[in-house]
């Protein structure tokens, strides 16, 4: 008999483990196998809003996440990002068991953000009503009283495919058949299964306050402020935007086409270039009843406003050409044009210079130019030198007749302040964003800003240097000059255009993916970069070369006709 010895000594498992905790510089030493949840118990942290999840080597976890070996880990609450979508998410599982448990057979479908909150639509066969709403709201509520457990399923993915096809959740089946991973997971609560792509509450009384009411056709689900938790959103009125959001589903019914299986199937079947130049003629055909618009209003001042990244740029050229074809000789100009120099512009609470607000605009000079062109007078239009920080004249004269238009593109388009001394029988207002697109599956949006921060991230990386990590980590300013500063005013607009286009994130998948992926698991914002390579996974690629020259998509992607 031959006996073998193992020349290599195998190594006991750890008993302990060195956890260190950001969110007070400790490190704690915690047994092999602990919890996201026991290691918060271990810290002495006192969260008010949390802990919802956490960053573990700046990647999020739900507080089920267990530890095998040493780890960073930095816990979030409601107040963060990442604290309040797995809240909301979490939101989302239990209004779908709810509406399984009174409707059974009908079908939730989670849509876009609005009014500050997320509007629903729930087939059931009839008219939805106050009292369903009602119901509802009760239901869930009785779930979250009980605080049933949340678990966290892992299994082969064709075993998660056939479940959820078998239970008729059949965007759910659809968009884990176009994934090439060998397992997969779900959640379960009670006898509901469900999927998200991020991670959930492990229990539903964590979940603290929300409100379900009757919203136009359907329903719209309110969510606490990131703010002030302790507090629901303030609903906004936005029935423009609903209209948009309606107008976009009754796109989806025409291409056939709302949610990423869906997609995924069409292109495998080699439909690709029909959902690209049918996405492309509905947005042309939009373009085209606003030129239609202004002409039949008789406005002289286009006034073009959106958040960053929505292509207002390329709108702005495309409409010129549509008001040229229409007859109308258009001049387009730009509000930076008309920045105060650097020395004048107010600063912040920071002592920065504050070049998101109002105040950094010369709306005096610009009401002033825009009344002597309505009169018939030339006007020397200005334009702002970035490098100096000043405002130059070089000779740009330019006098509107009859059949001239001028076109104002820039963040401020809409604020009353810019242009309120100009007629307004004279100004037509449009608001453009990517407002909503194809959704992951019924239960599961892409939010709309993560559109426009995978553009950024194409054009400010091609185009003007900036790193992801740059890109990513700028975003919270941004998006907080945006909402004081553009989103108050879209509903002033006579026009809202969505700039989304319903197969962007096939196309514009491969290019970013090598930029997000140059930001290091030692940077916070690993987690965002994570968040976003995952669900473009979710997406079957189509060739750029299939996106015409004109397209908005191009301002981002390159390639563009158009010169910026």
């Amino acid at each position: 008999m031959t006996i073998f010895v193992c020349k290599y000594a195998i190594e006991p498992m750890p008993q302990t483990l060195r956890i260190r905790c950001r969110n007070n510089g400790q490190m704690i030493s915690v047994p092999f196998g602990t919890s996201l949840k026991e290691l918060y118990g271990m810290c002495g942290l006192e969260m008010k809003h949390g802990p919802m999840c956490a960053l573990v080597n700046n990647k999020v976890q739900g507080m089920n996440y267990r530890f095998y070996n040493a780890k960073d880990v930095e816990f979030k609450d409601m107040t963060s990002t990442h604290g309040m979508r797995t809240y909301t998410l979490t939101l989302f599982l239990v209004l779908a068991k709810a509406v399984e448990d009174l409707y059974p057979g009908g079908q939730l479908i989670i849509g876009a953000p609005v009014s500050r909150g997320y509007f629903c639509e729930l087939r059931i066969g009839r008219e939805l009503t106050e009292q369903d709403a009602h119901a509802i709201q009760q239901r869930m509520q009785e779930i979250v009283d009980m605080d049933e457990k949340i678990h966290r399923v892992q299994c082969p993915i064709e075993e998660a495919i056939a479940l959820f096809r078998s239970r008729g959740m059949e965007s759910k089946a659809k968009l884990l058949e176009s994934q090439s991973n060998l397992y997969t997971y779900y959640y379960r609560l009670c006898d509901t299964v469900n999927y998200f792509y991020s991670c959930l509450l492990t229990r539903t009384g964590l979940l603290s306050l929300f409100k379900v009411e009757k919203f136009y056709e359907g329903l719209l689900l309110r969510i606490p402020s990131r703010k002030n938790p302790t507090e629901l959103e303030e609903m906004v009125p936005q029935e423009k935007m609903h209209n948009v959001i309606q107008e976009f589903h009754r796109w989806q019914d025409i291409l056939g086409v709302r949610t990423a299986g869906e997609f995924n199937e069409a292109v495998k079947a080699g439909h690709a270039s029909q959902l690209i130049n049918v996405s492309e003629a509905l947005q042309e055909k939009k373009l085209n009843d606003i030129v239609d618009n202004i002409v039949e209003k008789g406005a002289k001042l286009v006034l073009l406003a959106g958040p960053s990244s929505s292509g207002k740029t390329t709108t702005s050229k495309r409409l010129a050409i549509l008001l040229m074809a229409s007859g109308m000789r258009p001049h387009t100009i730009s509000t930076d044009d008309y920045f105060v120099n650097r020395v004048d512009t107010p600063k912040d609470a920071d002592g920065n210079y504050d070049f998101e607000c109002i105040g950094a605009v010369d709306t005096a000079l610009f009401n002033k130019q825009m009344n002597q062109l309505l009169a018939g007078e030339e006007v020397d239009l200005p334009r702002y030198d970035f490098k100096l920080g000043e405002r130059v004249y070089e000779n740009r004269r330019i006098r509107i007749g009859e059949g001239d238009i001028i076109i104002l593109e820039g963040n401020h388009a809409l604020n009353p302040i810019l242009s309120e001394q100009v007629p307004e029988d004279k100004k037509y207002r449009i608001f453009i964003s990517p407002l909503t697109t194809i959704a992951l599956d019924d239960h599961n949006n892409i939010p709309t800003t993560d559109i426009r921060l995978l553009r950024r991230l194409i054009r400010d990386y091609q185009y003007r240097g900036y790193s992801a990590l740059e890109t990513i980590r700028r975003m919270p300013s941004v998006s907080a000059g945006e909402e004081k500063w553009i989103f108050p005013f879209q509903e002033l607009a006579d026009a809202i255009f969505n700039s989304a286009l319903l197969y962007e994130l096939a196309v514009i998948k491969d290019q970013v993916k090598p930029i997000l992926d140059q930001v290091g698991e030692c940077e916070p914002e690993y987690a965002e970069a994570s968040r976003l390579r995952k669900f473009l996974r979710y997406f079957r690629s189509v060739p750029a070369d299939q996106v015409p020259p004109t397209s908005l998509l191009r301002e981002f992607a390159g390639g563009s006709s158009f010169k910026y």
